[in-house]
């Protein structure tokens, strides 16, 4: 589970068509807005720049080169080795993520692989692009790498170039890859070009069925078919994570395919499986077939880079965790992956620490199969003492959550918590924190790691005035002071005793419980508890939809309750009045992304894109429910008429009305998700993810204003590695989008014609699949 930061605190620059800059006087007008056509207007250019990246988004470098510096060429080679199998893993999301996604990558590779950004200008300025189109495309560019697709990682929205459509076909043509390849590069282009510009409806976000586009299921699939598919696995015990759904129809009969992400095609048993996964299967009087090879080329790929990276393994829970990740990538075997994460979990303090696969579950529809990423970073030993700290505390400070010690596990399994200096992270985006594994049965009774990504946050949150939207003028100084600390604070937290507290009641195939089902009483009804999880029944399969959404939001909601302690502050080194400033600041950041959040909401099919964006609009509606003048939030317009809206904090009620409004509302969130009450969950949670008109606040309105004053999410440059005989090298690139599309189009070394043919075949052939 990864920890997203807000747009406030990994922002760029407002979407260059609005000027949506803050001014200090606004007037209060309640819930009477300005009907001025100039509003309208404004509303009606902001539908459109949702789906565009402006042209002056900020773009930061990671930087990781005094870290990388301090490495032993073993660890160097290591590094590198596991770079390159994240890397080539990573591309994987173009097939997860839209039918086009990998068409337009193969096409940008060409283009630039050709001519440098800079050279390319050349060719722009006499092909008739003003600087500001040429510009545009650039970032059209740097985005889709970014994003590995052209859906925001963050919100998974559509983006599309922000050119004529004649002006980018110009260019392409005139592009020296054009020319030295015209019948191929024509045919690259006709295939992607419509669905590079297409806004109609459904394709404007992702979604299942009718409400937006994904690969994880072929397009005739719809919600039941996605929930019969998980019964199925579940009856197989198979995980969803490495799978993707296929629905045909055969003689009027549908028929289901579920194919498995391996380098390996045969459907043959691997070692430890008694009989294969694979095969033909009647299941409720349905087809199923279970098959492997998704991804083929490029699980070929991670599989050599791993098995060359075993040699430069510092130890025995190293190269077992490869072998077994080896194993996992090459069958498409998710027990494998789930072997290497035990050594991974054994292997305590690394130099070098990593993790790849398939990971977080958001952007499935249904919520059960894992998007690929990768990650390769270096261990700030500075920063990690203070994780430490808290990892010493957490046996002091979980008694202090607000459920029964019986909702509580039984044993703490103290993990690692470092603080890494990201070297590579491929996938779609890059988390401020994360904590790992996903899977129940290893976290309930094994353990787990946390990490926080310091050269993330160090550059992820904003600190200029003028962006600090939504809050009062007297907040935003203390704001941009603490904001990071804060942050650190809440980002551990949040992975550590967050994702890592909490119980989950389970009767295995054996009929063995591992609570006391005669004892053990519901603290919200006084009763016996009387639901659980049986079997092979996972959080992520029973939650499904809501799993991931509802997780962040417990999680941020421990970071919250658990800040108010003093202990705490004084690991992080607050102590006083900055240990108040900090928790104000945390508190109040939570009420402005709340607010922030409803940014990635769609109000056409009531749905959220977000999962942590939607966790924090449900806190910020239980903040609101605590009354007594805790949290304030009206709408108010500015001396030019641009709606706003303002939101204050009492901050001599968070120690008492929030804390137990926080209190009350956890204890909830962690009792429904212990006993596997799905229908309680889902109630709970989707009645405060409601976005409407009624009520003292119209949240459909405050919409529209946080839509007006959105900026866009900050994009990051990564170095590469390269080999220079028995040596490792650092390639650093500019914090530029033209940076950015040269750090990608120099990071595919290893046969890049032969990588894009591959690429070109694995979407050409499932390009049926999504009509």
């Amino acid at each position: 589970m990864g920890f997203e930061p807000t747009r406030a605190e990994h922002n760029g620059l407002a979407v260059h068509r609005l000027n949506h800059s803050a001014t200090s006087s606004c007037v209060t007008i309640g819930r009477h807005l300005c009907s001025s056509s100039s509003v309208l207007n404004l509303r009606l250019n902001m539908v459109d720049s949702q789906y565009y990246l402006p042209n002056k988004i900020a773009v930061a470098a990671l930087d990781c080169s005094e870290a990388f510096r301090l490495l032993s060429p073993q660890e160097k080679m290591y590094a590198h080795y596991l770079s390159q199998a994240a890397w080539y893993g990573g591309l994987a999301v173009l097939l997860q993520t839209s039918p086009e996604s990998a068409d337009i990558f193969v096409l940008l590779q060409r283009i630039f692989r050709k001519q440098t950004p800079a050279q390319l200008e050349q060719v722009a300025t006499a092909t008739g692009l003003s600087s500001e189109e040429y510009q545009a495309f650039l970032v059209y560019a740097a985005g889709l790498y970014a994003n590995m697709g052209n859906y925001k990682s963050f919100g998974d929205t559509k983006f599309i170039p922000n050119l004529p459509k004649d002006k980018l076909t110009a260019l392409v043509k005139a592009s020296q890859a054009f020319q030295d390849q015209p019948t191929e590069m024509e045919a690259l282009w006709d295939s992607c070009s419509c669905l590079l510009y297409s806004l109609e409806d459904r394709q404007k976000q992702l979604g299942l069925g009718d409400k937006g586009i994904t690969t994880y299921f072929s397009g005739n699939c719809s919600l039941e078919d996605a929930e019969l598919a998980q019964r199925f696995l579940d009856s197989k015990k198979l995980s969803a994570y490495n799978t993707r759904l296929f629905k045909r129809d055969n003689g009027g009969k549908a028929c289901y395919e579920v194919r498995l992400a391996s380098a390996v095609q045969k459907d043959c048993a691997v070692e430890g499986e008694c009989e294969s996964c694979c095969g033909s299967f009647k299941f409720e009087d349905k087809e199923f077939t279970v098959k492997r090879g998704d991804y083929a080329p490029l699980m070929e790929k991670v599989c050599s880079y791993l098995q060359q990276a075993q040699g430069f393994a510092a130890n025995e829970n190293q190269r077992k965790m490869l072998e077994e990740y080896s194993r996992s990538f090459t069958f498409g075997s998710v027990e494998a992956h789930k072997k290497g994460s035990r050594y991974w979990i054994k292997d305590k303090g690394p130099i070098v620490e990593s993790y790849l696969g398939f990971i977080e579950s958001y952007r499935d529809p249904f919520g059960s199969r894992g998007e690929f990423e990768g990650f390769i970073a270096v261990v700030n030993k500075a920063m990690s003492e203070r994780f430490a700290k808290l990892v010493s505390s957490a046996e002091v400070l979980l008694p202090e959550l607000p459920w029964p010690r019986e909702f509580e596990k039984d044993t703490f399994l103290k993990p690692d918590f470092t603080s890494l200096d990201v070297l590579t992270f491929a996938g779609s985006g890059i988390p401020a924190g994360i904590n790992i594994p996903n899977y129940d049965d290893i976290r309930q009774s094994e353990g787990f790691k946390n990490v926080s990504l310091g050269n993330v946050l160090a550059v992820a949150y904003n600190t200029q005035k003028e962006k600090q939207t939504f809050l009062q003028e007297e907040d935003k100084d203390l704001f941009i002071k603490w904001k990071g600390p804060s942050f650190e604070v809440q980002v551990g937290l949040h992975e550590l005793l967050g994702h890592g507290s909490g119980k989950l009641f389970v009767q295995d195939d054996m009929g063995k419980f591992n609570f006391d089902q005669n004892k053990v009483t519901n603290p919200e009804t006084g009763e016996l508890v009387s639901s659980w999880y049986r079997g092979s029944e996972t959080w992520d399969s029973k939650f499904s939809t809501i799993a991931s959404s509802y997780e962040e939001c417990r999680a941020e909601c421990v970071g919250l309750y658990l800040c108010l302690i003093k202990q705490v502050l004084s690991i992080f080194g607050h102590e006083g009045q900055d240990a108040e400033d900090v928790v104000y600041v945390n508190w109040l950041g939570m009420v402005q992304a709340g607010l922030l959040g409803l940014e990635f909401y769609t109000a056409e099919s009531k749905s959220w894109r977000q999962a942590h964006m939607q966790a924090r609009f449900v806190i910020l509606r239980v903040l609101l429910e605590a009354g007594e003048g805790l949290v304030g939030l009206e709408e108010v317009t500015c001396p030019k008429g641009k709606p706003d809206a303002r939101i204050t904090l009492d901050r001599s009620k968070i120690h008492t009305v929030g804390k137990n409004a926080i209190n009350r509302f956890l204890c909830k969130l962690q009792v429904l998700k212990s006993t596997a009450d799905v229908e309680g969950g889902r109630a709970l949670y989707e009645r405060y993810s409601t976005v409407d008109d009624s009520g003292p606040h119209n949240f459909v309105r405050l919409r529209d204003t946080v839509l007006l004053r959105k900026d866009a999410r900050k994009m990051f440059v990564q170095a590469n590695t390269r080999v220079n005989g028995d040596s490792v090298e650092l390639v650093e690139y500019e914090a530029s989008p033209a940076g950015l599309i040269r750090s990608f189009t120099e990071r595919f070394q290893d046969d890049p014609e032969q990588l894009e043919t591959d690429l070109l075949e694995l979407c050409k052939r499932d390009a049926p699949c999504w009509c």
